[in-house]
């Protein structure tokens, strides 16, 4: 039987996407090849045990909610993801992954709502894009940019436009850092450019302490 590394799995609200407000179950995997900087899951680079995907689905299971994402660290670094997904749609689950963008999504079944989360320069890792992801979206799918100051913020306008991603996707969501850009901000600079994108709050941060595991 497939297995995978899981850091934790938890019932919560949906803090993104959408979806947010949403009762949600998370699977969080172990694991990720990029080290942003503003990263709040590092206990997920390496926290875990190996789980089998039954165990896995039976914990989600015990939660009676129907919506699932499988997050990270970067989820799509282990094989028995794909297992994984197969399972929990047979299983009548509603099922999102949210990735980094650095891998290759086209092989993630399409019945998945995919959340692809484009790396803006302040993270320090927007070299690392897989750009061709962009032909693999639908209308299902949703991308996301973290944006910690103006530059990002002008970044992620540039390339929202030159793809046309607000007219791809099923949203473009786009994020401040907690704590270091203020939310007014980046309203007023959507705001002032008529950008046709969603912009989210990571609601979690504010229900609960911005630092509280599993939720």
């Amino acid at each position: 039987m497939a297995r995978v590394r899981v850091n934790e799995i938890f019932h919560s609200i949906q803090g993104e996407s959408t979806w947010a407000g949403s009762p949600c179950v998370f699977v969080r995997l172990t694991g990720c090849n990029l080290r942003c900087t503003w990263c709040d899951t590092a206990y997920a680079f390496y926290e875990g045990h190996q789980m089998d995907v039954g165990e896995v689905v039976a914990k989600v299971a015990s939660f009676g909610c129907g919506l699932v994402e499988i997050t990270g660290g970067e989820p799509l670094l282990q094989p028995g993801v794909h297992p994984l997904i197969d399972t929990l749609l047979a299983r009548g689950h509603a099922v999102m992954i949210e990735t980094s963008g650095e891998r290759d999504i086209s092989g993630i079944d399409p019945r998945v709502v995919r959340i692809v989360d484009l790396k803006c320069p302040g993270s320090g890792e927007s070299e690392r894009n897989r750009w061709s992801n962009l032909e693999h979206l639908t209308r299902r799918d949703e991308l996301k940019f973290v944006v910690i100051d103006r530059r990002d913020y002008e970044w992620a306008r540039a390339v929202i436009r030159r793809h046309c991603l607000s007219e791809r996707v099923n949203a473009v969501l786009l994020s401040p850092v907690f704590g270091k850009l203020e939310p007014s901000d980046l309203a007023a600079w959507i705001l002032d450019d008529r950008l046709a994108v969603r912009m989210q709050l990571q609601m979690h941060k504010h229900i609960w302490s911005p630092t509280a595991r599993g939720v």
